[in-house]
C-alpha cells in the first residue's frame, strides 16, 4: 500500500495543482457523472507524443485546435475564430479572445507560436501535421500568420490535429519540448494544462483518469452536462461488458465482435454503430539489411517485392472481416477507404488469393522452403487485432512462412515499432487520415522517412523517390482533376510494389446505457463535450 500511494502521489498532486487545485475527488450531491471504458489506456498526457486516435481524442479534450471538426467532420472555429489566406503561402489565423488556461492565465499569440516550436522538436512525434509550415509569426496579441513551403489548400484542416499547449506553464514546468516515452520523463507526460470543456484532475496510467468540467472554459453555453468523467482501462472483454451490462459503466468504447449481438440484446442499452475512416494494414522492414526478429540471416527477405507479393497472395482478407471481425471489416487495397477525399474505388481491388503463384515467388527470391519471422501487434487496439495478427500467422503457414505472433498492449507496441525506434520486422498498424484526405496518409507513412515531418509512421522504412516527388505535388496542386491522378499514381505504385498490405477498414461499434446521448464521428474519436446524462 506504501508503495502504491507513493507511486500515485506525485501524479494526483500534480494534476490537481495544474486543474486550479479543485478537490479532485469530491463530487457534488447532484453531479453528472460518465462513467466510460476502453480496453487500452492513453500513453500520456503530452499530446505531442503519438498520434494514435484514443490519444488525440482524449487529450481533446482538455487540450484545444486553432481550427476544430463538428459532428459532421467538418471544420469550425476552435481556438481561432477566423482564419485567411493573405498570399497563396501564408495564412492568418485571427484567435479567440478572453480565452483563459486552466490555470487562469490568458491564451495569446506566444502560446501558438510556442507550440508550434514544441512539436516540431526532434524529440516531437507528431510533426508531421505541420510539415507543410515553414514558420509561425505573432503579428499581434490574437493574430498569427503561418507561412508554408508552398501553397497548401487545405492547411486548416491539417490543423484540426494539433493541440495547443501553454508556453508559460510547460517552461515553468521543464516541458518546453516533449519527451519520448522511454527515453525521458517530464511533466508533461502525467499533468495537463488546457483550455478546453474538462480538465485532468486524477492520473493513474493503465488504471483510470478522471476529468472535471473546466468552470471558466469560454463555451458558455456547452453541450454536454458532465460534471465529471471518469475514463477506465478494462482489457478484458468479458469484464469491460459486464461492467457495462451491470451499470458499472455507462459508455464502453470499443465493443468486443463477439459480444456485439448480446450487448444489443440487453435491457437499457443500445449500441452506436458506424462506418470508420481508419485502414488497418500490415507494415514490413524494407530498410535493415538484415530483419531485427527472423531466422534469416545475413539479408532481409522483405526487401524482394517478390516476397512481399507472395505474402499478399496468401492473405485471404475476406475470413478475416466475415469471421474473425464478425462482419465488422470491409476489405481494402488502398490505403485509404471511402470518405476519404482521394478514394478510388476503381484501384481498391484485392488480388486473388493464390497460393501456388505465391510459394512459386519465394522461391524463385531463393527461399523454396519459407522462413519464420515474428509479426508484431496490439492486442487491445483494434478490432480483433491480436486474433487478425494469428490468422494472417495461420494463412502465411501454407506458404510455408512460419510467423511467431507477438502481441501486447498498444502503449508497448507503439513504443516497440514507432518513431524512433522502429523495432519491427512486420507488423499490424492502423491509421486514419486527420485531414480526410489521401495526402495525409502520403506524407506520414509512404514517403520516405527522415525528412522533418514526413515518414514519421512509415515503420517499415518503404522508399520509391518518385512517391516522395508526388506527395510534394499533391500538397500544393489546387486542380482536383490532376491532384486526384496524382492520388492514384501513389496507390498504383505502393500497390505494385506492395510496400504495404491493405487489410481492410473497421467498423465502429460503441454501447452506453440508455440515459446516455452521445455523437459518434466516423474518425472514431470521442469528443465528451456533447455527452449528456439524462
Amino acid at each position: 500500500m506504501t508503495t502504491r500511494l507513493m507511486r500515485l502521489g506525485p501524479i494526483l498532486l500534480g494534476a490537481t495543482m495544474a486543474a486550479s487545485a479543485l478537490p479532485a475527488l469530491s463530487t457534488p450531491a447532484q453531479a453528472a457523472v460518465f462513467k466510460w471504458a476502453n480496453d487500452g489506456d492513453v500513453r500520456a498526457m503530452d499530446p505531442y507524443t503519438l498520434d494514435e486516435t484514443v490519444q488525440n481524442s482524449f487529450l481533446n479534450n482538455i487540450y484545444e485546435r486553432l481550427v476544430q471538426r463538428d459532428k459532421q467532420l467538418n471544420t469550425e472555429p476552435g481556438l481561432a475564430v477566423s482564419w485567411e489566406q493573405t498570399s497563396p503561402t501564408v495564412w492568418r489565423f485571427k484567435l479567440r479572445p478572453d480565452v483563459k488556461w486552466q490555470d487562469g492565465s490568458k491564451f495569446t499569440a506566444d502560446d501558438v507560436v510556442f507550440s508550434y516550436q514544441r512539436i516540431t522538436a526532434k524529440t516531437s512525434s507528431t510533426s508531421s501535421n505541420v510539415a507543410s509550415v515553414k514558420a509561425v509569426t505573432k503579428i499581434d496579441e490574437l493574430t498569427v500568420d503561418m507561412t508554408t513551403d508552398g501553397p497548401d489548400p487545405i492547411l486548416p484542416a491539417e490543423l484540426t490535429n494539433v493541440p495547443i499547449m501553454p508556453k508559460a506553464w510547460s517552461e515553468k514546468n521543464n516541458s518546453a519540448e516533449p519527451v519520448i516515452i522511454g527515453q525521458g520523463e517530464n511533466y508533461a507526460l502525467r499533468n495537463a494544462m488546457g483550455t478546453g470543456p474538462f480538465r485532468l484532475v486524477l492520473r493513474e496510467p493503465d488504471r483510470r483518469s478522471v476529468l472535471e468540467r473546466n468552470p471558466d472554459w469560454w463555451n458558455k453555453k456547452p453541450e454536454h452536462n458532465l460534471d465529471r468523467v471518469e475514463f477506465n482501462v478494462i482489457g478484458s472483454a468479458a469484464t469491460r461488458v459486464a461492467a457495462l451490462l451491470s451499470g458499472e459503466m455507462d459508455m464502453i468504447y470499443s465493443v468486443p465482435a463477439q459480444d456485439i449481438d448480446k450487448v444489443a440484446k440487453a435491457p437499457g442499452i443500445h449500441l452506436i454503430q458506424g462506418p470508420e475512416l481508419r485502414t488497418i494494414y500490415l507494415g514490413m522492414d524494407q530498410t535493415r539489411d538484415e530483419l531485427l526478429f527472423s531466422n534469416v540471416k545475413g539479408k532481409n527477405p522483405l526487401k524482394d517485392v517478390r516476397v512481399r507479393k507472395a505474402f499478399a497472395l496468401a492473405i485471404d482478407e475476406k475470413p478475416i472481416a466475415e469471421r474473425v471481425m464478425r462482419g465488422q471489416g470491409r476489405p481494402t487495397w488502398e490505403m485509404w477507404g471511402p470518405g476519404v477525399n482521394g478514394f478510388n474505388p476503381a484501384l481498391d481491388q484485392r488480388p486473388a488469393v493464390d497460393l501456388n503463384k505465391a510459394k512459386a515467388l519465394l522461391a524463385e527470391a531463393g527461399y523454396p522452403n519459407g522462413f519464420e519471422l515474428t509479426l508484431d501487434c496490439p492486442n487491445d487496439r483494434y478490432i480483433a487485432d491480436e486474433a487478425i495478427c494469428t490468422s494472417i500467422a495461420s494463412m502465411l503457414a501454407r506458404i510455408n512462412v512460419k510467423v511467431n505472433v507477438f502481441a501486447r498492449t498498444k502503449v508497448k507496441f507503439f513504443a516497440d515499432t514507432g518513431y524512433p525506434r522502429y523495432n519491427t520486422s512486420f507488423y499490424l498498424l492502423g491509421w486514419t487520415p486527420s485531414t480526410y484526405d489521401a495526402h495525409n496518409v502520403i506524407r506520414a507513412i509512404l514517403v520516405t522517412r527522415g525528412r522533418p515531418g514526413k515518414g514519421m509512421t512509415n515503420s517499415g522504412g518503404y522508399s520509391n523517390k518518385r512517391v516522395d516527388q508526388l506527395e510534394e505535388l499533391i500538397g500544393v496542386e489546387l486542380d482536383k482533376t490532376k491532384r486526384q491522378a496524382m492520388i492514384d499514381e501513389v496507390a498504383k505504385i505502393v500497390q505494385d510494389e506492395v510496400g504495404f498490405i491493405p487489410l481492410h477498414q473497421q467498423r465502429i461499434t460503441w454501447a452506453a446505457r440508455d440515459n446516455i446521448e452521445l455523437t459518434q464521428p466516423a474518425d472514431n474519436t470521442f469528443p465528451m463535450r456533447w455527452v449528456r446524462v439524462k
